[in-house]
């Protein structure tokens, strides 16, 4: 991808201006992929632990499973023998890792699944075209 067709891409996803929050940058990224990757569009979803609830929300989906430190997304294909990517996305340097997202990539990884932290949309790119390609 281009300077062009990222500033496009932007446009279409936050009024054209740069990414300026995670959400701005995972939502161009999901996006960026389903149009790459249309056969597999369905298979990059999002874990949303971290949206805002309330007190009674986040007690509801604490009891329906949900788990502080999971990634932001999932890519459902299995490839070179790992069963799955998972994506942690930070929005440029400042984004640090808490304890618990540490904790699970490293859980996650001891189960056989890929796991990456990207912190601009040329890294996530980059994760996605490694995952995927044939290449060891």
């Amino acid at each position: 991808m281009n300077v062009a067709e990222y500033k496009k891409l932007m446009e279409k996803t936050n009024g054209g201006k740069a990414a300026q929050t995670e959400h701005d940058l995972q939502a161009a990224c999901v996006r960026l992929f389903r149009v790459i990757y249309p056969k597999y569009a369905n298979l990059l979803f999002s874990i949303p632990n971290g949206a805002k609830r309330t007190k009674w929300e986040r007690g509801q989906a604490l009891g329906e499973g949900m788990l502080p430190g999971v990634p932001d997304l999932f890519l459902a294909i299995a490839r070179k023998g790992k069963h799955g990517l998972w994506i942690e996305m930070k929005n440029g340097s400042a984004g640090k890792l808490s304890d618990e997202q540490k904790e699970m990539i490293a859980r996650l990884e001891e189960q056989g699944y890929a796991c990456v932290v990207c912190r601009n949309m040329d890294e996530f790119m980059k994760a996605i075209k490694e995952y995927l390609s044939d290449n060891n």
